[in-house]
């Protein structure tokens, strides 16, 4: 008792009396709790073959299905939003304004898509369809929730959607087949409007982290533009930028370490301002103990120098002095240090601070040793530059220099014939020292 045009089982007559064994065809013989599984078939029968796409799902279907539905459109689309709201609290919120329109607009459309898909073999998604749910993703991200509230609401609306239209399909005599390939369609759909979500939240999560991204170079280059940025457009930019204006920044100068290779993404707080691709690489924070703990590992492939901690006015000032005492490590006066703080070689770079006046000062104090070999030089600079620090008698020198006292003697002596009366004098003996150590500093 199939109609063969529609794929829909008529019901029996009235007074109609089923033979022994025979099942009915009506709602009676059906369970009203789900559909009742198709019955066995012959190796001769073969299933149509259906694309495994919800919409080929849906146009394997009987086109009278969507017909006879259409009417509880609307019911399902209410029964939809009631049953959403209450399994995801963030959307216990009035349906009106704009969250109503979009939440309303995209439940309705994808009750609508798969009910004009029934039927229509050529069926294909359209792009408009497609947009709906991806601008639904996008909505989400810019709402500021996470995706699991609007899958969520996919999943409801599915089991909603497939228990109205069971409850549908019995009543009406629909065959187990089709109810089973209904029910296959309608999660196949959730799981493809799921997939369009995803991506209209991740590109719209790509794009703001761009924006995010280049706003924040923008405030790393007005903080250190010289001459000052204003703080007006500081502020401004910093607001842009979603960063908290910190009283103190550090600055930190970077450059790539030799025969590495930086495969490793750097482990950095997102609060930390990079810039890793210009000319001078390097990093602002207003939280340093924080965000730079453990920084060789933070950055791996790279040797970086912390600046002073300045005023966020100063902060070019902080960067002058990183990429100064990077040039130092450079040319090996300092340690060749994965990390180096500014902070624990003050002296050295006050001393080499000008390098043009600091050769005058040891040209003209050390003017003396100008006609003694250089092992003559080395050895008395030495005894005198431990004598000037430590001011000691003969046998304590010559301990530090691991020499006879006697050794010690001498060279004090040549060292009176050399610099006679200034070795008396407070302020030649500074400059004396002074230069002693910056020769010390430079190797020459």
């Amino acid at each position: 008792m199939t109609d063969v045009d529609s794929g829909f089982v008529r019901p029996a007559p009235l007074g109609y009396r089923p033979h022994p064994g025979e099942r009915t065809a009506g709602p009676s013989a059906r369970p009203r709790s789900g559909p009742v599984p198709p019955a066995p078939r012959s190796p001769a029968e073969t299933r149509p073959v259906r694309a495994s796409s919800a919409l080929g799902l849906w146009a394997s279907l009987p086109r009278e299905l969507a017909v006879r539905f259409t009417p509880r459109v609307d019911p399902l689309a209410t029964a939809i939003l009631r049953e959403v709201q209450l399994a995801v609290p963030e959307y216990r919120q009035p349906i009106e304004g704009a969250f109503g329109h979009v939440i309303t607009q995209g439940v309705r459309q994808a009750i609508v898509q798969c009910l004009d898909s029934v039927g229509k073999p050529a069926a294909a998604p359209a792009a408009a369809w497609s947009a709906v749910f991806r601008d639904l993703g996008k909505i989400e991200f810019a709402e500021g929730r996470s995706l699991d509230c609007l899958q969520t609401a996919y999943r409801v609306g599915g089991r909603v959607a497939w228990r109205h239209l069971s409850e549908f399909g019995q009543t009406a005599g629909l065959p187990a087949e089709t109810l089973c390939t209904s029910a296959e369609a309608i999660f196949a759909y959730v799981d493809e409007i799921s997939a369009l979500s995803i991506e209209g939240y991740t590109a719209a999560q790509t794009r703001a982290a761009g924006n995010l991204a280049r706003r924040r170079r923008r405030l790393l280059d007005l903080l250190l533009a010289d001459p000052p940025s204003a703080p007006q457009t500081i502020a401004a930019q910093a607001a842009a930028a979603q960063w908290a204006l910190p009283e103190e920044v550090t600055v930190v100068a970077l450059e790539p370490r030799s025969g590495q290779h930086r495969l490793a993404t750097p482990d950095l707080h997102p609060d930390v301002l990079v810039d890793f691709e210009g000319a001078e690489p390097c990093l602002v924070t207003g939280a340093p103990d924080e965000h730079l703990a453990d920084l060789a590992e933070r950055l791996p492939g790279w040797r970086a120098v912390l600046g002073p901690a300045v005023r966020l006015a100063d902060a070019p000032r902080s960067l002058l002095w990183a990429r100064r005492t990077l040039r130092l490590v450079q040319r090996g006066v300092l340690p060749d240090a994965l990390v180096t703080h500014c902070a624990d070689h003050l002296s050295t770079l006050w001393l080499l601070a000008d390098e043009f006046l600091v050769r005058e000062l040891c040209e003209r104090s050390l003017e003396p040793f100008r006609d003694l070999t250089p092992k003559q030089r080395a050895r008395l600079g030495e005894t005198l530059l431990i004598w000037l620090q430590s001011r000691g008698s003969a046998p304590e020198i010559a301990k530090i220099l691991k020499v006879h006292p006697q050794t010690v003697r001498y060279r004090m002596h040549q060292l009176t014939e050399l610099f006679g009366a200034r070795l008396d004098n407070a302020d030649d003996r500074l400059d004396l020292e002074i230069a002693l150590r910056a020769e010390a500093l430079l190797g020459s």
